[in-house]
């Protein structure tokens, strides 16, 4: 099963990784996201870190960064490429793909109508499972190989190694 938190509760997580790691000396601190539902809480979360020091007239001792995984320069275009039809916002193809290319010998199957999901609105939790029971939204799985998925870790590696020394060179006021 998924282990679930209440956005206040990944909030306050979140706020007290970055102040452990503000007092270990950490300046820069990257977050790479790997699921859609975590972005607005992340970003919210940034927000309140940031207005404590700015009410209190300071500047933080450090910078986040947040950057989705399917964000990194090039990895979204290949995504719709290998997939131009399918593959959807949940379960997609294209994370199955790279989750069979790390874990070849543990890839399964599964029956499942329609061939691609429906899509909608995403709510709470009873309404998202009433709407999208199997969990996927406009995906079709299917679609996903060892191969696809090798292909998408080929570019999403050198774009993330990029990106975080982007962030670490970044000049800051």
């Amino acid at each position: 099963g998924t282990i679930s938190l209440r956005p206040s509760t990944f909030m306050a997580a979140i706020t007290d990784w970055v102040m452990s790691l503000q007092r270990h000396g950490f300046e820069r601190i990257y977050f790479l996201n790997g699921h859609g539902g975590n972005v607005a809480t992340i970003e919210a979360t940034f927000a309140e870190i940031y207005a404590d020091w700015s009410f209190a007239e300071e500047r933080p001792p450090f910078v986040l960064k947040l950057k989705n995984w399917w964000d990194l320069p090039g990895v979204h275009g290949l995504c719709n490429r290998l997939f131009p039809v399918g593959h959807g916002m949940h379960a997609t193809p294209s994370e199955i793909a790279v989750t069979q290319a790390a874990y070849p010998d543990r890839i399964k199957t599964a029956d499942y109508s329609p061939k691609i999901a429906p899509s909608g609105p995403i709510r709470d939790a009873l309404d998202y499972r009433a709407r999208f029971p199997d969990g996927r939204i406009g995906s079709d799985p299917a679609l996903a190989s060892p191969e696809h998925g090798q292909t998408i870790i080929d570019a999403a590696v050198p774009a993330l190694l990029k990106d975080v020394a982007d962030f670490s060179n970044e000049v800051l006021p």
